[in-house]
This record gives structure tokens, sequence and C-alpha cells, in this order.
């Protein structure tokens, strides 16, 4: 008996990379800005959307991804913005099936931005399209400077970079300069702030680029 090698170069991803594909068209024939925000636990993710949301200069909603609870659905819904919470159910990252469902459920009129906060982790969730025009990195200055290198693929994608809690830079082991020379090294034209979602310093810088990215997108 004879045997064959069969190469399938057909992606296992295919049909969720359909979804993707008919998200970002879609969004692009509304003019909706979509953004997806990427970080670990405890990054800080909620709490810069939920200061973007109280200073946004547009029109928001947001698909709000955790393995479970509500409870980040329910902080956003406070700020008075339509919110879909996904729970994956184990699942470490979102995929675009699940998104375009979450969509389904929101009313995108007169919608400008859809944020997508993404479960919290570095590394899967950079891997899936979920049909944004831009990754955006958040990380916190309580993870340590480290996490370009270690996670490069988020970094390499990303079209902006968020470093939060700047507020305890004199607390913690942090070296400022590595990070972003790290950054560089990865992508040097991501967009990059500091921010204190405590305080909302740096806040605005980030607002200005969300705006600028959603004036980007209507003149394209």
């Amino acid at each position: 008996m004879t045997t064959k090698k069969v190469s399938i170069f057909k992606s296992v991803l295919a049909a969720d990379e359909q979804f993707a594909h008919s998200i970002r068209k879609e969004m692009s024939e509304r003019e909706i800005l979509v953004l997806n925000l990427i970080g670990s636990p405890g990054a800080g993710k909620t709490s810069l959307l939920e200061e973007t949301l109280k200073r946004r200069r547009f029109n928001s909603a947001v698909v709000e991804g955790d393995i479970a609870t509500a409870r980040d659905a329910e902080r956003i819904a406070s700020c008075c913005v339509p919110v879909v919470q996904i729970n994956t159910r184990g699942g470490c990252h979102l995929e675009a099936n699940l998104v375009s469902k979450a969509l389904k459920a929101l009313s995108l009129e007169n919608v400008d931005v859809v944020f997508i906060e993404n479960v919290g982790n570095l590394v899967c969730p950079a891997e899936f399209d979920l049909g944004e025009d831009y990754k955006v990195a958040v990380c916190s200055s309580a993870e340590g400077a480290d996490k370009p290198l270690k996670y490069p693929h988020l970094f390499h994608e990303c079209g902006a970079v968020v470093l939060t809690k700047k507020d305890l830079f004199p607390h913690v082991r942090f070296d400022r300069d590595l990070f972003w020379s790290d950054v560089d090294s990865l992508n040097a034209k991501a967009a990059k702030f500091e921010v204190d979602n405590l305080s909302g310093e740096g806040i605005d810088g980030w607002v200005d680029q969300v705006e600028k990215w959603l004036n980007l997108k209507r003149r394209s």
C-alpha cells in the first residue's frame, strides 16, 4: 500500500476570518471606528474606557469580553453608553463570530466608535482579527517594563500603546526608558500615551487620538 501526503493550506480560522471581514465591511459602510483593547487582567482597560467615555466627543458603544461575570459591562453601562457583555466561559480571547453577534445586539445608529475590550490576556487576543481598525495595547506600570519584548506580536501589530497607572511610578520598579525603547524597536509608528486613570491625567491626549482615527476613517 502506498501513502500520500496531503498539504492543507486552508486556514483553520477561515470561517472566523469571514466574520472579521464582514464586520470590517459593515463598519466601513457605517463609517464607525472599531478599536480592540488588549491587555493583561488588571492593566486598567475598563478604567481607561470609563475615563474615555466621560471625555468623549463622539458617540460610542462597547463590547465587553470576559471569561465570566458582567461586572465590567455594568461599570460601562453607568457611563450611559450601549454595551454588550460576551462571556467566553473559559476561552482566553474573543473571536469575530462572537463579536458579530454582539454587534447585532447593539443599536449602532448614530454610533461613531465601537470599543471592544478583549479578555485579559497579552497572547491569544493579539492573534485574532475581530474586524477592528486598530488594536490598542494597554499596559500598566505595575506589570513591569519587560512586556513588549516578552509579547512582541501585540506590540508589533497595535496602532497605539497606552501605559496606565503612571501615578505608581514613584512606588514600583518600572524602567520607562526601557519600556518605550522596546516599544519603538517593535513598532516605532504606534501612538504612545501615559495616563493616570484615577486623576484623568493624559486621557485627553488618548481621546484626541481616537478622534483623529475616526476623522481619518471618514476621509478615506
